[in-house]
């Protein structure tokens, strides 16, 4: 599992977002209060060292880009999410949402539609 680190997961969202960043520009990004520069730095490293994130080199400095999907992140989070806190079940997720409606009945039609859809 990729379990990140609450500044592991921003600094990944930038990188998301960018594709590729030098630290300056990672940094750049991030909001205020900043963060600084060599704590971007340890913290691209520790991705790195997690196999969460490659580099090309330009000199003495390094382009970082993502190795880690976002998609492949999301998936892993909701799952852990729903297993730990829906007793593993997404219509628990869903229905709890219902109810405190953050999704409306018009959403949860067009949810409806995809999973007929998709089990076609």
């Amino acid at each position: 599992m990729a379990t990140l680190t609450n500044k592991e997961e921003e600094i990944m969202r930038v990188l998301w977002h960018l594709e590729k960043a030098f630290v300056k520009e990672i940094l750049d990004e991030l909001p205020e209060p900043k963060p600084h520069y060599n704590t971007v730095s340890t913290v691209i490293r520790k991705l790195e060292e997690k196999g969460h994130v490659g580099y090309e080199s330009f000199g003495k400095t390094h382009r970082y880009y993502p190795l880690l999907k976002k998609e492949d992140y999301r998936e892993e989070i909701v799952e852990g999410t729903v297993e730990q806190y829906f007793d593993n079940s997404f219509k628990d997720m869903v229905a709890h949402y219902a109810k405190s409606e953050r999704i409306s009945p018009e959403e949860l039609q067009d949810i409806i539609k995809m999973i007929e859809k998709n089990s076609k």
